[in-house]
This record gives structure tokens, C-alpha cells and sequence, in this order.
């Protein structure tokens, strides 16, 4: 077997330990005869691992006492409409922060479903940054305040978070895992589970038992956060295989050190991309400033689209898979999250350096 260093921003890289784990408890469930996968979800083995995915997910993320976690489908895209739809209602506004593309989707959802302001934008700077702190400044009549914490596609990611006077909700999908939280500002942090987490087929929901006493109840069941949390993510049919690697992956982060190390891990291995990048006379640039980058998702163009598409081709026949850009903006973009070896980020700016003596 050789394995390639998958850069894919999500889904994503895994570490190696969980998936060689995962393979060889994969055909026959620890004596039970069969998969994980196909047994019900009722079953003893399957509550194990559900109860303990849950109950990991909120000593690893350090969650606070009255803090619930939720496991739901539909990724953070349907959190988009959830928010909105559980906490607000007639009479109750949410301010709305736009970093990026992300930002700009779940503000546009949220629209459908209860009153919104946008309350700082980045679109006129051409999204280069996240707010200073004391750009996010609220009256006390909003709801919550909605912060992307990471924008997979810009590069940018808050380094210092704001404190607006009011509770927030965070959409943190692409560096969950990655650093600790300030619990105190949160009422529900949200995420797609795809990057740092596991495979891709579930949104992780942490919300305060506070905001579940008020959340509305004239939804569609599956809709209702207080249902989730009533029956412990076993309202339906959970997805069996992306739960059950959510659990191996948050057992391996314990294994590794915690949200310390990995947030020691995320600052090295940034420095030692953002370090290729800035040092390469100009061959490279990103277009991030530089106290908002992100140490998730690194963005970087070439002196010309030419260059960056033979830049990929190259990378991809060196053994660095993922390093294309999105489709909506272009360029080229490392996903280096927690299961990406230090390594790795090092053969990749080592292919960098070669690319830049041979093209520049």
C-alpha cells in the first residue's frame, strides 16, 4: 500500500491509525458477526459506540456541564436553516457576521427563515479578513450573533473572537478540534464533521440546555433541536459508520494530546506553508492578511492560471493530491488539518521549492 498526502479540504484526510483500526474491526464487529454497519442501531454494541462518541465529543472539546451534544445529518449546510429555525422567532433579530462564501450561505438561509442583519461584512475588502474584535459591536436586542470561524474556501480564520454583547452561535466545520473554545460566548457551536472529525454524513451540534428550554416546538420533529437532545441523537436512524469514526478519531486526538497539542501541530504546520509562501519573493502569494490566516485551509495563487493548473498536475504526480483551489475562486489551497502529518506539509513545500526553481 502507498499512501499519497491527501491535501482535499472535504472530505478529507484521516489518520492512519483510525482507519487501519476501522479495517480490521470493519467485516466482523468484535465477534458479533458482522459489520458495524449492519447491525441496528439499537443494538447493545452500536449504543456503546454511540454513547460513547457523544460522551467523548464533550470531554474532548472540554464542553461545559450544560452544554448537549447533538449528532445530526445534512452537514452544517442544513444547521444553516436549523439556527434560525429553533432560535429565533416574531420579535427576535440574529446579526449576522460575513467572512466568506460559507458566511454569506448560512446568512442567506437564515433570511428564510426569521429576521437577519448583516452586522460586518468583508465583501468590499474582497474577504481578506476577519473583524477586529471591536468591529462587532451589538445592541442587546439581537438573538445571537453567527460567526463562520473558519472559511474553507477564503483562507481566513478568526485569531482573536469577538465579543458582541450577546451569546453566539459558530459555525466552526473546518477547524473544529483544532484549538480549544471559549465556551462563555457560545450558545451552540455547529460544524460539519467531514475535516477533523471523520467521514463525511453528520453535523456535530453543541448547544446549551438554556437555548433547548426555548427553542420552538411547531417544527418538523427531525427539525427540533430539544427532539435530538430528548432522545440522544437517536430520534431516527443515525449514520451508523460516520459516528463510529467520530468516535475512533476523538479517541486518537486524546491519544495525541488533546486540543493542545493539536493546536501546537495546526500553528507549526501553517508557519511552515505560510513560510514557503511568503518567502518565495512573490512566485506565491496569498491573498489573506496576514493576522487572519488560516492554519486550516492555506490559499495561494501562481503568476498565472497556466502555472497553477501545471502546478497541481505536478503535485499530483509528486504524490500531493487536493491542492486545487475551489471551482468559485481559483488558485491552489492546502487543507492541512489535524490527521495531515507535519511531514507532509514539509514534502509539500519541498515540491514547492523544486516547482519555484524550475518555473520561477
Amino acid at each position: 500500500m502507498s499512501r499519497i498526502w491527501n491535501f482535499s479540504a472535504g472530505p478529507s484526510t484521516l489518520p492512519l491509525e483510525v482507519l487501519e483500526e476501522a479495517r480490521e474491526e470493519f467485516v466482523d464487529y468484535r465477534g458479533a458477526g458482522m459489520s458495524i454497519v449492519e447491525m441496528s442501531h439499537r443494538s447493545r454494541p452500536y449504543e456503546e459506540v454511540h454513547e460513547a462518541a457523544l460522551a467523548d465529543a464533550k470531554a474532548v472539546f472540554g464542553a461545559p456541564d450544560d452544554v448537549r451534544v447533538l449528532f445530526v445529518q445534512g452537514g452544517a449546510t442544513l444547521q444553516f436553516a436549523m439556527v434560525p429555525m429553533n432560535l429565533l422567532r416574531p420579535g427576535l433579530k440574529a446579526g449576522y457576521v460575513d467572512t466568506g462564501v460559507w458566511a454569506s450561505k448560512a446568512l442567506a438561509d437564515a433570511a428564510l427563515h426569521g429576521e437577519v442583519e448583516t452586522i460586518w461584512s468583508g465583501e468590499t475588502e474582497g474577504y481578506r479578513r476577519a473583524p477586529r474584535p471591536d468591529e462587532v459591536r451589538v445592541d442587546e436586542h439581537l438573538r445571537y450573533v453567527h460567526v463562520t470561524s473558519n472559511e474553507t474556501i477564503g483562507g481566513v480564520q478568526y485569531h482573536a473572537w469577538p465579543d458582541p454583547g450577546v451569546p453566539m452561535v459558530a459555525d466552526m466545520s473546518s477547524d473544529l478540534l483544532s484549538r480549544p473554545i471559549p465556551w462563555e460566548r457560545f450558545d451552540l457551536v455547529y460544524g460539519g464533521v467531514q475535516k477533523n472529525l471523520g467521514p463525511a454524513g453528520a453535523a456535530i451540534v453543541f448547544v446549551r440546555e438554556s437555548v433547548l428550554e426555548t427553542t420552538r416546538r411547531d417544527l418538523a420533529h427531525y427539525l427540533r433541536y430539544d427532539v435530538h437532545a430528548d432522545r440522544r441523537s437517536l430520534y431516527n436512524t443515525p449514520p451508523v459508520f460516520t459516528i463510529w469514526m467520530v468516535g475512533k478519531v476523538l479517541r486518537w486526538i486524546r491519544r495525541e494530546g488533546g486540543l493542545e497539542a493539536m493546536a501546537r501541530r495546526a500553528e507549526e504546520k501553517a508557519n511552515l506553508l505560510y513560510g514557503a509562501i511568503d518567502g518565495s519573493g512573490g512566485f506565491y502569494s496569498n491573498p489573506v492578511e496576514p493576522d487572519s490566516r488560516s492554519r486550516m485551509n492555506v490559499v495561494f495563487r501562481l503568476p498565472s492560471p497556466e502555472l497553477e493548473t501545471r502546478f497541481v498536475a505536478e503535485a499530483e504526480e509528486a504524490g500531493l493530491s487536493g491542492l486545487k483551489g475551489h471551482r468559485s475562486v481559483g488558485g491552489c489551497r492546502a487543507s492541512i488539518y489535524n490527521a495531515m502529518p507535519v511531514e507532509g506539509v514539509r514534502a509539500l513545500v519541498e515540491f514547492m521549492d523544486d516547482f519555484l526553481r524550475r518555473h520561477g
